[in-house]
């Protein structure tokens, strides 16, 4: 282990690299149920059916795993991937656009357009083997790249407070509601409001959510204090079990009712059927290549701009960077990710990018590929006990987000606010990726703000022309509609 990943020049240990592996995964591992459920309408018949759940299913697990064990061996550095979000959702729109511009089925639709996965990877490929990528990296000015990583706090807090603390309410004729911590717990006026407008149980719920994701939090926040390795996953363990404990005593449910009828026997055949190598280049052709183009764009700028992002933002925290704001093995790091959304267009998933709770396995110390590696066989041990990663509350995943979210910000000291062409990119981006959901679209805003400031002040010599075509690429993705 020593000599593949450098341990102790890295600052680390095995017990270290093996927690923050878990500690990675455990943030992450709600992609193994989510990415599928999103891509199939839930298993929706219309949408493949459950054949196709299960073939995105397993290949959620292997490509995420792929991607991760390329990370770990060709870089050596903590990042696990797995199907991105917002990419994920945007593939499921384009497949349905497919089925109705085409006439063919959700299936082939959905094979037609791995095709467009498939054709991105391969461009990310050339991309990072001719180091345009890397060059990308570097023409983003410092100030905003030293924001990225506050940035990517910002909206880890927002996951955390956010869209993964939430209580699904179903009602009597069979529609269903979602309720939020933040915006419909705290952003009521009052509790009375609030548990008027969710009903009584769901309240319930609601309020055992709020209550383990803060004990979670300040768990981990007292263990760090006291520096106990591995305080993340130790907070998120306590979490869990309030939880666990509550679900069955006041609500006298079992919380693990689900494993009574899981099954631990992987559905490869479904996959071979569905997704595994089913490319479907004829039904790709009848899309047209106007829009084939388009989408190849479209998906290539926010999946590089997210990688880019994530990568440099999740690396300051590490300390990785040197005093330019530039990661060795940058090129390396770059090239695994574009194997990654390979690997996901050939096993049946959409595009494959490094994710942003990497940094929570950060937090808790790794600094190897170490850490990937123990995520990347966490993913594929998912395969076997995919019912077991699911008992874990996300309320208990929240506590770990917000924390390191919150620890993020630390590097705005970093920013020379007193310039403004650092001081606004980086406050635009600062709210444009928690609000957009997108690291892409945060740092495209930031571009175009800081080519626009130096315009407007008579330095447009400091803007690298990379800096131009990038802001110029940003402007027509967001105000051009094709």
């Amino acid at each position: 282990m020593e000599k593949l990943f450098q341990l102790k020049k890295n600052g680390t240990t095995l017990r270290t690299e093996i927690i923050a592996g878990l500690t990675t995964f455990m943030t992450m591992a709600y992609i193994i149920a989510l990415n599928p459920n999103l891509l199939t309408n839930f298993g929706a018949e219309a949408c493949g059916g459950q054949a196709l759940w299960n073939g995105v299913f397993l290949a959620t697990c292997i490509a995420s795993a792929i991607g991760t064990i390329c990370m770990a061996f060709l870089a050596n550095k903590p990042f696990v991937m797995a199907p991105g979000m917002g990419l994920n959702s945007f593939f499921a729109a384009v497949v349905a656009n497919i089925v109705a511009m085409t006439g063919m089925t959700y299936l082939q639709s959905f094979q037609s357009a791995l095709v467009i996965i498939f054709v991105e990877g391969l461009v990310f490929i050339a991309l990072s083997l001719l180091n345009v990528r890397e060059k990308i990296v570097e023409a983003i000015p410092l100030g905003v790249r030293l924001g990225i990583g506050p940035a990517i706090g910002l909206m880890l807090m927002n996951i955390g407070f956010g869209s993964n603390a939430g209580v699904l309410r179903v009602n009597e004729d069979g529609s269903t509601n979602m309720f939020y911590a933040m915006s419909d717990f705290f952003g009521s006026l009052t509790a009375k409001f609030a548990q008027d407008s969710m009903n009584t149980d769901t309240y319930k719920w609601m309020v055992l959510t709020v209550v383990t994701m803060f004990i979670g939090l300040f768990t981990i926040i007292a263990l760090d204090h006291k520096k106990v390795k591995g305080a993340v996953l130790y907070g998120m363990l306590v979490a869990s079990a309030i939880y666990w404990a509550c679900e069955a005593i006041v609500f006298e449910q079992n919380p693990f009712e689900s494993l009574k009828d899981a099954s631990f026997i992987p559905p490869f055949q479904d996959m071979a059927d569905t997704t595994l190598f089913k490319l479907d280049f004829k039904g790709f052709a009848e899309i047209g290549w106007f829009t084939i183009i388009t989408l190849i764009i479209t998906f290539c700028i926010i999946d590089m701009f997210d990688t880019i992002g994530t990568l440099v933002g999740t690396a300051s925290r590490a300390k990785m960077l040197d005093d330019k704001g530039r990661m060795p093995k940058m090129k390396e790091a770059l090239l695994s990710d574009a194997v990654g959304t390979v690997s996901g267009s050939l096993t049946g998933t959409s595009t494959v990018t490094t994710f942003v709770e990497s940094a929570s396995g950060v937090e808790a110390g790794g600094r190897t590929g170490l850490t990937a590696l123990v995520a990347a066989i966490l993913f594929l041990l998912c395969i076997f006990i995919a019912p077991i990663a699911a008992l874990i509350p996300p309320a208990a995943t929240s506590s770990a987000l917000i924390y390191v979210g919150i620890l993020m910000l630390a590097n705005l000291k970093q920013i020379d606010f007193s310039d403004q062409s650092q001081l606004i990119p980086v406050a635009i981006m600062l709210l444009a990726m928690p609000i957009s959901g997108s690291i892409g679209h945060g740092i495209g805003l930031a571009l175009i703000s800081y080519t626009a400031i130096k315009l407007c002040t008579g330095k447009a010599k400091d803007v690298s022309v990379l800096t131009y075509i990038l802001s110029v690429i940003f402007i027509l993705k967001f105000f051009i509609p094709v």
